[in-house]
């Protein structure tokens, strides 16, 4: 790519930014600090804050010299301010929920370190000995801003508390035994040891001492979550349009709900038992969790091979995405993690288990196309090979869950559009996911920003689980995960329908304008190519379009 003065500035920051965050490192594949943490101390935000204040600066001084550039230097005001935004009010400090905290990507960073290299276990050694120091910077910044009066909610902390709870016993053991089946080296055995008493007495000191002082109030208000709905967007929305938006759509999609239903089961009588009797119908699950990383692992070369040529051009560096099972105590949602920057390691689909030995084959093939191809993986890896218009930072540091979960959600429908849900028991799937995703935008607005539920009542973590439980069809415990996630993570359950909504747009008015001249395929490559942006931006990019 063309080393401008924005390209420069930006490339810079990520090298910055790596040295400030080792676990940021190792998840791009950047070798060096693997034997560290990230310091969670207010000094160490303050350092890396002071890096985007720096950053914003320069590059905002700068002329684009083309589209490229112009594009870039939009990105990287757009992000670097929201993420400001959110440091300085401390928002970006007291928000912590079971699928994004320190706690997680803690744990998280063991399973993206290489296991065959000659200092692997030194470096394993030296990150387990660290957790302890980490817990202790990140306690420090949750007391300061405790004191200017900035705290999670109670709901919370206690689920992070439990998570600690379950890391203390055994999980930082079992990757010391990863690393070193044989249980032999003392040092890492210690060090893993040591990490577990650091989430016991973290724990402790979250459900005594933190949770007292924290909001009993489950929802943040609408001011707050107007800034958490930008950052995670990237668009400025009317929250209330969105919110009857979602409620529409979850209307259409439980009436297709029951043409399905009748289908599968003319008997049924509710949507609820149409997904009971479908978690134990023989056709539609699988047992083990060996059968189902094989099936898994299936199902993602399946799906590169009928896409590849026809809707998409698969590049043949990402052409494999791994499938794995999520470590203990992750909340109940499937994810995704891209692959290395030297794509030395593949992207990575996770299933949480949740302890369960038999699996609901009939929701997993609609969430597989999400995570893997034509969804997440498509788009991260794609972005990340992008080195003729994509800068460094652009293809590492960006990431507009708007935008990258809209996208795997627009796969999910266009697997719909090309016939992959004929079977009624996988369309109920496909349209639980579509449901669930609604449903979200309804709970998760009307929680936080105390909207009436269906009853007249304010949205509350009963009815919101009552409405996806009963409509969304999710299975209790994923149910109330899920409401535990959108209390804990506001503005960002609405971005998959919101950005599937910013991307079906961008389709039907490209159809439009273009006419004959429309491709899919063209279509696909363009938007893909553009890279991570906020959903505004990604709107006026894609009216921009030719064609070509």
């Amino acid at each position: 790519m063309t080393s401008t003065p924005i390209n420069v500035i930006l490339d810079s920051f990520l090298e910055e930014s790596i040295k400030l965050s080792p676990i940021g490192a190792t998840m791009l594949g950047v070798p060096g600090l693997d034997d560290q943490l990230d310091d969670l101390s207010m000094a160490g935000n303050e350092k890396r804050a002071d890096l985007i204040r720096r950053t914003l600066n320069a590059i905002k001084n700068e002329t684009p010299v083309n589209e490229f550039d112009r594009i870039a230097r939009d990105v990287a005001v757009e992000r670097l301010t929201s993420e400001l935004n959110l440091n300085d009010t401390f928002e970006a400090r007291i928000l912590f929920n079971l699928i994004s905290s320190p706690v997680t990507s803690i744990r998280q960073v063991f399973e993206m370190m290489k296991k065959d290299q000659p200092e692997t276990i030194s470096h394993v050694t030296k990150r387990l000995d660290g957790i302890e120091s980490a817990f202790e910077g990140w306690k420090s910044t949750l007391e300061f801003v405790a004191a200017q009066g900035k705290v999670n909610s109670r709901r919370q902390v206690l689920a992070t508390a439990g998570q600690l709870e379950t890391f203390s016993k055994g999980a930082f053991s079992a990757v010391a035994k990863k690393f070193n089946p044989a249980a032999d080296n003392q040092a890492l055995m210690g060090a893993a040891q040591k990490a577990e008493r650091a989430c016991a007495a973290l724990a402790i000191w979250m459900r005594d001492v933190y949770a007292p002082q924290c909001l009993a109030a489950d929802g943040v208000g609408e001011t707050r979550y107007k800034m958490w709905a930008r950052h995670f967007t990237g668009a400025d929305l009317d929250l209330r349009d969105t919110y009857e938006w979602g409620i529409k759509q979850l209307e259409m999609i439980n009436e297709r709900m029951w043409i399905a239903a009748k289908k599968l089961y003319p008997d049924a009588t509710t949507l609820r038992e149409v997904a009971d009797r479908l978690d134990s119908d023989s056709r539609y699950t699988v047992e083990g969790e060996e059968e189902l990383l094989k099936k898994l692992r299936d199902f993602i070369a399946a799906a590169v091979e009928r896409l590849d040529g026809k809707e998409f051009d698969i590049d043949p560096r990402i052409r494999n995405c791994e499938a794995r099972l999520a470590p203990e105590g992750s909340a109940s949602a499937a994810y995704y993690m891209g692959p290395s920057e030297d794509l030395t390691r593949p992207g990575t689909t996770w299933f949480p288990t949740m302890g369960r030995k038999t699996f609901g084959w009939w929701h997993i093939v609609s969430t597989w196309y999400h995570e893997a191809v034509p969804g997440h993986h498509l788009q991260v890896a794609t972005t990340k090979i992008n080195t003729e218009r994509l800068n460094r930072f652009q293809r590492n540091r960006v990431w507009v869950s708007g935008y990258g979960e809209g996208w795997a959600l627009y796969a999910e429908r266009l697997m719909d559009e090309l016939g992959a849900f004929a079977d009624p028991g996988y369309e109920m799937g496909y349209l639980s996911a579509q449901g669930l995703r609604a449903a979200r935008i309804v709970v998760d607005i009307g929680m936080h920003c105390g909207y009436k539920d269906f009853n007249g009542e304010v949205w509350n973590a009963e009815s919101a689980f009552k409405l996806l439980h009963e409509r969304a069809l999710l299975d209790e415990i994923s149910a109330r995960s899920e409401v535990d996630r959108y209390l804990g993570w506001p503005g960002q359950a609405i971005s998959y329908k919101v950005g599937e909504r910013f991307w079906m747009e961008a389709r039907e008015d490209a159809k439009k304008r273009l006419g004959a001249k429309f491709e899919l395929k063209k279509f696909h490559s363009f938007a893909l190519n553009l890279g991570p942006m906020g959903l505004d931006p990604f709107k006026r990019e894609m009216a921009l379009w030719d064609g070509n």
